[in-house]
């Protein structure tokens, strides 16, 4: 089968390369960018941070299984592609080490903010030691919004450093409250209490109609006075209008980014000459999460090559 990888040969910590180890009998291609010229001689897609449309889908010939290599589909068109019997499947973020992965980059930009990592170099290179005086995360308030494999990994990665969690979970709070050790937990029309007493706010939770800028103006105005902002869902779910006002009027002391409102993001952005943080939406591509994906990738390659259905797959 001919495999489309839809990103740069060595995108994604080599994943491609991982993949052809494990696969040696199947055609592989990586078309060099986040895009798709034609799908008509392809059996899986493997779509990365590219749409997949139904316009897309009309001529999509022998294909038969859209397989993300991680859990994000809000890019894919899955009615259009339940339509057109093709499969569409993710890896979930608590099964292949991704989860984790994340919080600890979401751990690397809160660490990152609290000590001002953007002063750091400029003092070294004046020979000012000492300096600058940093923010200890023992004691402070973290809110995470979304409870899912990335929010609850997060948790459960920062119970050590003495902070106090609270939370926003659409369901089953007084089970997550219980089993991650939080302090409060609210449902989603709860997000300006949790935003009120958040020394970081850390966003967990997946794209969707109801949470495309959920991060706005008026969320941004609730938010705790000095607080910061640490993304680790997708760009959407944050303004980024409202974002930079937000940092350049010091409502919020500065944001961790590691997605964006466009990837890749154009770094001469001037919101990148505020407090950011920012990673090259990097928070999954460890060794360990890149060896969890490739098994899940494969397995469900060799499952459409045997004509049985892949795992985790999601539907209209």
């Amino acid at each position: 089968m001919k495999i489309l990888f839809a990103a740069p040969e060595n995108a994604w910590g080599g994943f491609l390369g991982l993949l052809r180890s494990e696969l040696p009998g199947h055609q592989f291609e990586a078309t060099g960018g986040f895009q798709v010229a034609s799908l008509a001689d392809t059996d899986v897609l493997i779509p990365t941070m590219c749409p997949v449309t139904a316009d897309m889908l009309a001529d999509s010939g022998p294909l038969r299984l859209i397989q993300q290599c991680g859990a994000g589909l809000e890019g894919v068109d899955i009615k259009a592609a339940t339509q057109k019997q093709i499969w569409v499947a993710s890896v979930p973020t608590d099964i292949s080490g991704n989860a984790d992965s994340v919080a600890e980059i979401g751990i690397y930009l809160m660490i990152g903010l609290a000590r001002r990592q953007r002063q750091m170099v400029p003092n070294l290179a004046a020979g000012k030691m000492g300096e600058p005086q940093g923010m200890s995360l023992k004691g402070r308030t973290v809110g995470i919004v979304g409870l899912g494999g990335i929010g609850r990994a997060l948790a459960s990665h920062l119970a050590p450093f003495g902070v106090r969690l609270v939370g926003i979970k659409r369901s089953g709070l007084r089970q997550a409250k219980q089993e991650l050790g939080l302090r409060w937990v609210g449902r989603p029309a709860d997000l300006p209490d949790l935003l009120a007493q958040s020394d970081f706010v850390v966003l967990t939770l997946p794209l969707s109609a109801d949470s495309r800028n959920l991060i706005e103006e008026t969320a941004l105005a609730t938010i705790k006075p000095g607080a910061f902002l640490i993304n680790l869902s997708r760009g959407g779910i944050v303004n980024r209008q409202a974002l930079e006002v937000a940092l350049g009027e010091g409502r919020i002391a500065g944001a961790g980014l590691d997605v964006f409102w466009e990837e890749p993001p154009d770094p001469a952005d001037p919101i990148f000459g505020h407090n950011v943080m920012a990673t090259p939406h990097i928070g999954g591509v460890t060794d360990l999460s890149m060896q969890g994906i490739v098994r899940v990738v494969a397995e469900n390659i060799r499952r459409v090559a045997r004509n049985e259905e892949p795992l985790y797959t999601r539907d209209s």
